[in-house]
């Protein structure tokens, strides 16, 4: 008979211990990435986190024999269910050790709660929704991730499985490189869709950063119909917005427009994880966000790469080579700027306009990541 017992997170002392229970699963495994522990309590901070004006959240974690060996996450997002019309929960934030009574048992917490709160379905892993890390890694475990991606044991699939999880749909991330992005056939395709379209394309201007943020939501909330999208609040949008803003370049944030009308933007950030890497190793604890802050500020040249986290286009504008061209102003303004490689990420499987853009520009589909799903009968 298993010993686990799993119980509820409430208190901030122990959605610390939820929080620092990553170093214990990944202990010295070269390509995970400690997160800072501040922003890990921000993410699940449901007074302070505009994300919760609108989702429920529960917390539990695992234990045995008073050590915490997992830990899950449950959520019903209200902005969800009234764009989809599809009674869904969700479920994140999963670690466990290699034992299927801890997962069994965590999983077995989590659709309780969302079958008591009439949900017919659950997706994840959503940390805590997929605008934020969404998807399990699946493929591509020998390199870090980049900016704010997931990194998970490759044994977490074989856990999902055996709980009754199933794919619902993969997200790709393709790497690009300078040495071979801009082909002959992008660059023909480019130009000529630049003039029979007449699109513009102008970089991100950071003394009307408030005008220009107002664009971004307004083309990021009428343009996505990413499987499991929902709206984005203004005040989500400018809490991330300041999260980011730290670490944003102006140049390397695009818009495209047609006859002076804004019609889709690339946002793209420099891989800061490459510097969380390159130096002394993150513990948790006290020394947690100045050995973070440390290699943040003197490992810069360590990041030879950007992600190119957004890129969205009008539904009427779209078969035009706008997505292109923007792929494309992203790569040379990188490459000025002296990054090596960019990770279009993440694409769906079914984003065939995203995907074909990333195949003409050579990229290589060197990740994927699994949403799952399962129904709660």
């Amino acid at each position: 008979m298993s010993n686990v017992s799993v119980r509820e997170v409430t208190s901030k002392a122990d959605k610390l211990k939820f929080v620092r229970m990553m170093w214990d699963i990944y202990g010295d495994d070269p390509n995970w990435v400690p997160p800072m522990e501040m922003d890990r309590m921000k993410l699940i901070d449901t007074t302070k986190n505009p994300f919760y004006q609108h989702t429920k959240i529960r917390f539990w974690v695992a234990e045995r024999d008073g050590t915490i060996v997992g830990r899950i996450a449950a959520s019903i997002n209200d902005n969800y269910i009234a764009a989809q019309h599809e009674q869904a929960g969700f479920f994140g934030f999963f670690e466990s050790v290699d034992d299927p009574d801890v997962a069994h048992a965590l999983f077995e917490a989590a659709e309780h709660y969302l079958r008591e709160n009439g949900m017919k379905v659950v997706y994840g892993p959503a940390n805590p929704s997929s605008n934020d890390e969404y998807g399990l890694l699946i493929e591509g475990f020998n390199r870090p991730p980049v900016l704010l991606l997931t990194y998970n044991p490759p044994y977490y699939a074989s856990l999902l499985e055996q709980n009754g999880y199933a794919k619902d749909h993969d997200l790709y991330a393709w790497l690009l490189s300078q040495e071979t992005a801009r082909s002959d056939k992008l660059m023909r395709v480019a130009s000529a869709m630049r003039e029979r379209n007449k699109i513009t394309i102008r970089p991100m201007n950071p003394k009307r950063f408030n005008e220009e943020l107002a664009l971004v939501k307004h083309i990021y909330n009428t343009a996505w119909e990413n499987r499991g999208f929902f709206p984005m609040t203004d005040a989500e949008f400018d809490f991330l917005a300041k999260d980011l803003k730290p670490i944003y370049d102006p140049e390397l944030i695009f818009f495209a427009e047609v006859d002076g009308k804004p019609v889709g933007f690339a946002l793209s950030l420099p891989d800061v994880n490459q510097a969380f890497h390159a130096g002394p190793r993150i513990p948790r604890g006290f020394f947690n966000l100045p050995i973070a802050l440390w290699n943040l500020f003197t490992k810069k040249k360590a990041i030879d790469t950007v992600r190119i986290i957004v890129l969205g286009v009008l539904k009427e504008y779209r078969n035009r080579g706008v997505d292109a061209l923007l792929f494309s102003e992203t790569m040379e303004a990188a490459k000025r700027k002296g990054y090596k490689f960019g990770e279009a990420s993440w694409v769906q499987e079914s984003n065939a306009p995203m995907n074909r853009a990333a195949q003409m520009m050579n990229g290589v589909k060197y990740k994927t990541y699994r949403v799952y799903k399962k129904m709660l009968g």
